[in-house]
């Protein structure tokens, strides 16, 4: 039995990698979890400078997961490239990076500055709301992510995976865009815009009004959006979305995800990440799965 992945030709162990913004930049975790054990780390976005991220209060509990408008608070990419790769580098796991920006010229600056970072891939957030179109997300225009996936493309000396969101009518289209764009790999969902009311403060539960919606409530959407990403590109697709055991992600990978992403599940079960690996493990056996390969996209 193989667990190796491909991805964009970099090889993980396994196909398990932890969501950004759930798992710091690994240091956190790691008295909890072997990060040798894990396929890859991906870090939490980084900016082309540090930003402070929204007011608080910043996260909520919600039926079947949570809520956070955090807003991306991260100390900028030269501080991230002094100390947090430095750290990821001595174990032995892939290191993504996780990319954010408010406008294009952003994107580009911190892409510019991994160029020679000892990095295997980057993730480039593109739910990130773009101020020179209305504060829209770029991933909610099929035009802005087809263009700037191929600007970074055309700067990036490592493998480009487009992190889509799922607020959009068809996430086809707009995987079709990232693939058309020169994207290596895409990984989806992000979190889904939700709100929810204080009834007796008579406020909003976080200061932003609206935050991402992500943990176990939203699986079956995930599910379905990476079956029909997988259905309309060929680039290999990282599946995320509510995964909190094996099965989760298995189903994940059946529908087409060529590793999974485990994000929410970590705040309660820091150690989530190697259960589901072993679980994986375990199936695999179970049903005389040779490879992981062999398992993606079985569900047609």
């Amino acid at each position: 039995m193989d667990m190796r992945v491909n991805i964009a030709g970099v090889e993980w162990k396994n196909p398990v990698t932890v969501a950004s913004g759930t798992f710091g930049s690994g240091e956190e975790f790691s008295e909890f979890v072997d990060l040798n054990r894990l396929g890859a780390v991906t870090t939490k976005g980084v900016a082309n400078v540090p930003w402070s991220g929204n007011p608080t209060p910043r996260v909520a509990e919600v039926y079947g997961g949570m809520m956070n408008a955090i807003g991306l608070q991260n100390p900028g990419i030269e501080l991230f490239c002094q100390r947090d790769i430095p750290y990821l580098k001595q174990f032995d796991t892939k290191i993504i990076v996780n990319v954010c920006g408010h406008a294009p010229e952003e994107y580009l600056a911190v892409v510019e500055r991994l160029q020679d970072e000892p990095i295997d891939m980057m993730e480039i957030n593109i739910s990130c709301p773009n101020v020179n179109a209305g504060f829209l997300a770029f991933g909610q225009d099929a035009g802005h992510v087809e263009e700037l996936t191929a600007q970074i493309k055309k700067i990036a000396k490592q493998p480009v995976i487009m992190k889509l969101t799922p607020n959009v009518t068809d996430i086809t289209e707009i995987a079709k865009a990232a693939e058309a764009g020169g994207a290596d790999a895409i990984s989806l969902i992000n979190t889904l815009t939700g709100m929810k009311i204080d009834i007796n403060r008579r406020t909003f539960a976080l200061a932003n009004k609206t935050g991402g919606v992500s943990g176990p409530a939203v699986h079956p959407i995930a599910v379905r959006m990476v079956y029909q990403a997988a259905q309309a590109v060929r680039i290999p697709i990282i599946g995320m979305g509510g995964i909190a055991t094996a099965e989760d992600a298995i189903e994940m990978i059946l529908a087409g995800a060529s590793a999974v992403s485990v994000g929410t599940a970590n705040f309660h079960d820091p150690a989530v990440t190697l259960k589901v690996i072993d679980g994986i493990g375990k199936y695999m056996e179970k049903y005389g799965f040779e490879t992981v390969k062999d398992m993606v996209g079985a569900v047609r």
